[in-house]
């Protein structure tokens, strides 16, 4: 068979399954996402794993490795996905994406996951041309909050928390999309697949000292997108942070835009000493709990929402 270029998706009208692909969504170093429908009609999103600079795709849809893959790393690589997608199919909860099917095909693995109408907080940020108001980003990222700690309760780490993986469904309500940590188990393989965090809202131990990862990781990444909805841009990277930090502080960057705790409390997250940070979901949650109510808009049930979250045992 004639190898074809490596980032080649599969056609629209492909039958992958029960499933018929309409469109390629995104690709990336690490897969494709189509949109497809099932045999009812029922719109889903689909995730392929396809890991640029192990594998490519030969004629019609099977996926080999190419001439410089692993056959080790990207099987690795492969378990962690198939792995991850099992323990998000366990997690029913309405912040995080939610893993409807998963089965093998072509070589590789495919992750079925509800299609979410709306967009992007990164798309969001962009259409103002203002700082988001702080009422909006208490909201969001209160509520993603929920959903992250019951991702770590089921002993998952994100590992790539952005603004274009948080979600903003048509009411308003964010959801959880795009986990990275199989795309880390094959960073940790030292293979040549492309980097495995992006950089701005990576944390610096995901560059350097990965034994050190934990649910302070994700929390870096959740004050580097609190930090980008008041900058509007992505913040200086971790790594070169850590050789001259040049990142402005939140609280002077926006004092005069947000609260002073709020502030305080996405400059804490954003530590480079992974131990300086707050250590668990549970732990921002309360201090985001304590914050005294947001002056650009009408008070809202923040508290009692997380309250209720604090007293839900684990």
């Amino acid at each position: 068979m004639a190898i074809t270029n490596k980032n080649q998706a599969l056609d629209i009208g492909f039958k992958l399954q029960d499933y018929t692909i309409t469109k390629v969504l995104s690709s990336g170093g690490f897969s494709f996402v189509y949109l497809a429908h099932d045999p009812n009609k029922k719109v889903v999103a689909i995730k392929e794993y396809m890991p640029t600079g192990l594998v490519l795709r030969n004629q019609g849809a099977t996926v080999q490795l190419d001439d410089h893959g692993e056959l080790a790393i990207f099987k690795q690589g492969l378990k962690s996905f198939f792995e991850e997608g099992l323990s998000l199919a366990k997690i029913d909860h309405k912040n995080i994406v939610r893993v409807l099917n998963f089965f093998r095909a072509n070589n590789t693995v495919y992750m079925v996951m509800k299609y979410e109408r709306g967009k992007s907080l990164q798309e969001y940020i962009l259409a103002h041309e203002n700082p988001i108001s702080e009422n909006f980003v208490r909201r969001v990222f209160a509520e993603l909050l929920n959903g992250l700690r019951e991702v770590h309760t089921h002993k998952l780490l994100h590992l790539d928390i952005k603004p274009a993986n948080i979600y903003i469904r048509l009411d308003g309500s964010p959801v959880l999309l795009d986990f990275g940590s199989a795309r880390q188990t094959l960073a940790e393989s030292k293979s040549n697949v492309p980097l495995s965090y992006t950089p701005g809202f990576a944390p610096p131990e995901q560059y350097y000292e990965r034994q050190h990862l934990g649910p302070w990781s994700d929390i870096y990444s959740i004050g580097a997108s609190m930090y980008a909805c008041l900058y509007r841009a992505t913040p200086q990277a971790a790594n070169l942070r850590v050789t001259k930090d040049n990142l402005e502080p939140a609280k002077s960057l926006g004092s005069n835009i947000y609260s002073q705790e709020l502030l305080t409390l996405i400059d804490e997250c954003l530590k480079l000493d992974h131990l300086a940070r707050p250590q668990s979901v549970f732990s921002l949650q309360k201090q985001i709990m304590m914050l005294s109510p947001a002056q650009d808009g009408p008070k809202s049930s923040l508290v009692n929402k997380i309250k209720k979250v604090l007293n839900t045992p684990l």
